[in-house]
Order: structure tokens, then C-alpha cells, then sequence
């Protein structure tokens, strides 16, 4: 994987950590629901300057509108409120460790549904990079690990992101990662407008601070991130990308450590070091092969999905975009 792509992609895992106090912070002003409603329409938003200003079209294709409503609701509502309401009966150690499963499942989806295959060396840093996750989240959980039956909750909201990210593939041979991720939001969104009601007074009501909180999650770990994510997907593999899931708790501690002054404990930062020598296996497991692409990936339109057209053809392994899921 080239050092652009590591780096965006480390950009994103960090906005995606730091989403964890931002929420915190949310919360102190707004409900769940409203906090998750507001963020997606604050995300849905911030998509229309950024696909005029990167040229993208403004709706999908009629024909595949059925298709992003079934990835958007897998990815952003079913995904946000199964995790939300599983956390409210699971406790937060629990629950960052089955959300923690999603690379693995999102890598045998990957096998199944798209033919991908990940090199030993990378089975064996998704291991190593879980157990790091085993580590950070025993070292964050003081009142310990407990699993119950809601937790079946969460379980459900790791296999409907895991759905999520593979079922994306196809929409790139189509779309650019920035149309892809707007368009999922948008239908992801649509389902939370039943949690309109008292949005209003939840607003009015709310502090400025847990206003500027949402605003921000809805606009770099949402509207942001997930472009990232989109493109990261149009242009590797799902099993390498996903694999920097796992620094995801890690950013977020480091997150809440600068801005909420939680301390992590040391077995935290042992889990974080190794959580990241497991991320590191599965790009060695990659080997040397690269993506069918040369395009350098600092220019801002290739973000947009502004490439050549030997770039649009690829196929599911990052090698020919053509077919992905």
C-alpha cells in the first residue's frame, strides 16, 4: 500500500477516534437519538458543497437507488442504533470489543462475496491487531467486561458495517467515493426523521458546546472520514483497508486523553503498540503488490474520484475496479 493511501487512511481511523469524547460531549445536551439524527443531518449537509465543489453528480442513478437505500441503512441506521442501544445494557468494554470484530467479519465477507484473499501474515496481524484491542479495552474498563443478551445488539451493528464496506465495491465502477458516501448518508439518514420529533426543542435547549460537538462528528468523523473510507475501498483491499479498524479504539483513547484528560492506563498504550504491529503485519501480508493505480494521492480530485479511466476499471482487490461486492 502506498504511503499516501497509509497516511489518509490513518487521517480517517483518527477522526473516527476522535468521534468518541466528541459524542461524549453531545450527549451532555442532546438525547441519543436526536445527537445520532442531528449528526446525519448535519453530515447529509456538508455533502452538497463538497460534490459541487469536487463536480459530482447531486442524486444516483434511478436504477440504483434501491441498492444505496439498502447500503446506507445497513451502514449508517442500523449500524448507529443498534450500537446505541446496545451500549445503554452492555458496558463500553464490551461493546468496543465486538464492534472490534468487524475487520475479521468484514474480511470473510470479503472471501465469500467478493473472491478477495488475504495473505497468512495478514490473518495473523488481524489477530495480533484484535488482541492489542483486548488489551486497550481491558486497560479502559475499570468496572471490567460484561456481555448479556443485548449485546447481540452490537453484534448486529458490527455485521451490518461489515455488510456495509463490501457491498460499497460495486458502486465505485459507477461512482466516485465521495458520490458513494454522500448518497449512503442521504438514504442512512431518511429512517432517522422518525426521531424528528422534539429535535427542536432538543436544539434550543442544548448547550453551545454539545451543539459544536455534533456539528463537528457530523462533519469530519461523518461527512469527512467516510469519503476517505469510500476511497480508501475504491482503491485496495477490503481486507487491508478494514484492517486499520483496529486503530480506531486507539485514537479514540489518545482522543479522550487530550480532550477530556482521561488518562489511559499502561496496558492501554501496550495494547495501542500492538493493536498498530498488527496493522503493519497485514501490509507486509499485502506483499508488494499494488493497486492497479499510479496516480499520486495527494491532489484533492483524486480524493473526489477524479481518476483515469485505467483507474475506474478496477476489480474487487484494488487491482481493476470493475466489480467490486
Amino acid at each position: 500500500m502506498r504511503a499516501g493511501m497509509i497516511a489518509l487512511l490513518l487521517f480517517q481511523m483518527m477522526l473516527w477516534g476522535s468521534a468518541y469524547p466528541m459524542i461524549k460531549l453531545g450527549l451532555t445536551g442532546l438525547s441519543a437519538p436526536h445527537l445520532t439524527l442531528l449528526r446525519h443531518l448535519v453530515a447529509s449537509a456538508a455533502f452538497l458543497p463538497l460534490l459541487v465543489a469536487f463536480r459530482g453528480r447531486l442524486a444516483p442513478r434511478r436504477a440504483d437507488a434501491p441498492y444505496f437505500l439498502l447500503v446506507g441503512v445497513l451502514g449508517y441506521t442500523v449500524y448507529h442504533l443498534a450500537l446505541n442501544y446496545g451500549e445503554l445494557r452492555v458496558s463500553a468494554g464490551a461493546a468496543s470489543l465486538i464492534i472490534a470484530t468487524a475487520p475479521a467479519i468484514t474480511a470473510l465477507l470479503a472471501v465469500l462475496m467478493t473472491g478477495e484473499r488475504l495473505a497468512p501474515l495478514g490473518w495473523a496481524g488481524s489477530v495480533v491487531s484484535f488482541l492489542g484491542v483486548v488489551l486497550v479495552v481491558v486497560g479502559d474498563s475499570a468496572s471490567g467486561v460484561s456481555f448479556n443478551a443485548w449485546a447481540w445488539l452490537v453484534v448486529l451493528a458490527a455485521v451490518a458495517a461489515s455488510f456495509y464496506t463490501v457491498l460499497q465495491k460495486p458502486l465505485f465502477a459507477r461512482y466516485k467515493p465521495i458520490e458513494v458516501a454522500a448518497f449512503a448518508t442521504w438514504a442512512g439518514t431518511l429512517p432517522l426523521l422518525a426521531f424528528a420529533p422534539g429535535l427542536g426543542a432538543g436544539v434550543a435547549g442544548a448547550s453551545w458546546q454539545a451543539l459544536a460537538a455534533t456539528a463537528y462528528i457530523g462533519v469530519f468523523p461523518s461527512a469527512v472520514a467516510y469519503t476517505i473510507y469510500a476511497f480508501a475501498l475504491s482503491r485496495a483491499k477490503v481486507t487491508v483497508v478494514t484492517a486499520f479498524l483496529y486503530l480506531v479504539p486507539v485514537f479514540g483513547l489518545l482522543s479522550s486523553w487530550l480532550l477530556l484528560g482521561e488518562v489511559p492506563a499502561f496496558v492501554t498504550v501496550v495494547g495501542g503498540s500492538v493493536a498498530i504491529g498488527g496493522i503493519v503485519m497485514v501490509n507486509l501480508g499485502k506483499g508488494r503488490q499494488r493497486s492497479g493505480s499510479r496516480e499520486p494521492l495527494t491532489e484533492p480530485a483524486l480524493l473526489a474520484g477524479e481518476q483515469s479511466a485505467d483507474v475506474v476499471a478496477v476489480t474487487v482487490d484494488g487491482e481493476g475496479r470493475q466489480r467490486g461486492g
